[in-house]
């Protein structure tokens, strides 16, 4: 990427700070390379820290410096430290973010750095979470299926069938369900409970397996949105278990993950559809004689394939040690390392040789449903659609959101996706 020109009050912070640009002549000969991580569940922190370690044990002359990020103020922060030259040398995001960073230059086009090990061991279907034009722009490592976590006894006792990933419940079955579990559990008591906070990526990726893509390349290479019936089977369903069957509650569309758990231990709901790496927080949280297990998500036309946006390690373009940072990646990225960082995460790597691992196809906390499910991960719907982020907090977050608890109908819904989004994409897609 040109670099940018920076304000006085910038070039002081980078005297101060020792960013990227900093690095081009080290004094004591040693290269640093800011090493920026999202990590923040402990098991996840200590894997990631381990590696950094044991990669400056046996490389004097390349030091890693772990720098602690966080998911709840990435994209923003990325935005600033570009903007002013403070970028990491090496960055943790998610597919769905790098978009507007790789087609705005930047971050580095990763092709001719990547030993061809790395490049094979993971699947083209990943690499296209990261590829934006003719460029790849992050190593997609770890992938995260949505799965239903479920009250095992409740299930059981209810005699209805439990599926597998062989033969999933389609959505169809999946509502009807919901209400013959409903009607057994007793009032103030619900068959599933659907935390959506961020509804726009559960929607999106989920309907994938209904044949939805939401969002149309066209041969031009402009991208306009189109709400079909196979885009509306997933949103359907959750709108109607909540607005008209009454089998899950309005009081957790606003909610996160972790907030529906104290609900689920207590039997208030015999379902959630979470991340697979909220088992983390289950294992260790669920009381004692607790019972839960992992069910995949249903299934639609196109089977169990769901949308995924996987966690991704990038290099900066302003780093000018790219070839150095490129070998850190090589070596965190190694199978075995992969593996460490995948049960650290409780998900699942995208590399063909870790997702082998023995220890991630157990029965033993719902492993082998995941592993499973991975084979059928493709990119999420609006994976390299520039101006997505906006699109997604301006118009389909709060279109879905009062879809889903009643307020406005489906024919509304369209509305907005389609003619409010379709101006959004529209300024980023200017010639």
């Amino acid at each position: 990427m040109r670099r940018r020109i920076l304000t006085l009050t910038a070039a002081l912070a980078l005297l101060v700070t020792g960013c990227t640009a900093g690095n081009d002549a080290p004094e004591d000969g040693v290269v640093r390379l800011r090493f920026q991580s999202l990590a923040w569940q402990k098991e996840s922190v200590d894997a990631n820290r381990q590696l950094v370690e044991e990669w400056n044990a046996t490389h004097p002359d390349v030091q890693i410096d772990y720098v602690q990020g966080s998911w709840d103020s990435v994209h923003d922060q990325l935005l600033t430290s570009f903007e002013g030259g403070e970028a990491p040398d090496i960055i943790h995001d998610a597919s769905d973010d790098l978009a507007d960073f790789a087609y705005g230059g930047d971050l580095a086009d990763l092709r001719p750095l990547l030993p061809e090990r790395l490049r094979a061991d993971i699947p083209a279907r990943s690499w296209e979470t990261t590829t934006f034009g003719e460029g790849i722009y992050g190593v997609p490592f770890l992938q995260e299926p949505r799965v239903i976590i479920a009250n095992r006894k409740i299930l059981e006792s209810s005699g209805v069938r439990l599926p597998t990933p062989e033969e999933p419940w389609t959505w169809t079955e999946f509502r009807q369900i919901t209400q013959d579990l409903t009607r057994t559990m007793g009032p103030g008591r619900y068959a599933v409970a659907w935390p959506l906070k961020e509804p726009v990526s559960v929607s999106l990726n989920l309907g994938l397996s209904a044949g939805g893509r939401l969002f149309h390349r066209e041969a031009d290479g402009r991208v306009t949105i189109r709400f079909t019936e196979a885009d509306a089977v997933v949103p359907g369903t959750i709108h109607d278990q909540v607005v008209t069957d009454r089998t899950a509650p309005r009081t957790t569309l606003g909610s996160g993950g972790s907030d529906t758990l104290p609900g689920f231990f207590a039997g208030k709901y015999a379902m959630v559809p979470l991340g697979f790496a909220y088992r983390q927080q289950i294992a260790q949280q669920a009381p004692k004689g607790f019972e839960w297990t992992v069910l995949p998500a249903p299934a639609g036309d196109a089977g169990l394939t769901q949308g995924v946006s996987p966690q991704t390690l990038s290099i900066a373009e302003d780093s000018p040690h790219k070839k150095e940072a490129a070998a850190f990646l090589d070596f965190f990225l190694r199978p075995e390392n992969m593996v460490r960082l995948a049960r650290g995460d409780w998900m699942l790597p995208t590399g063909t040789t870790a997702l082998a691992d023995p220890s991630l196809h157990t029965a033993r906390d719902g492993w082998a449903t995941g592993a499973a499910v991975a084979e059928r991960l493709r990119p999420a719907p609006a994976q390299s659609v520039r101006g997505y982020p906006e699109w997604k907090d301006k118009v389909a977050t709060p279109a879905f959101q009062e879809y889903y608890s009643g307020a406005i109908d489906g024919a509304e819904l369209r509305r907005r996706l389609v003619t409010d989004g379709n101006r959004v994409l529209a300024r980023y897609q200017r010639k």
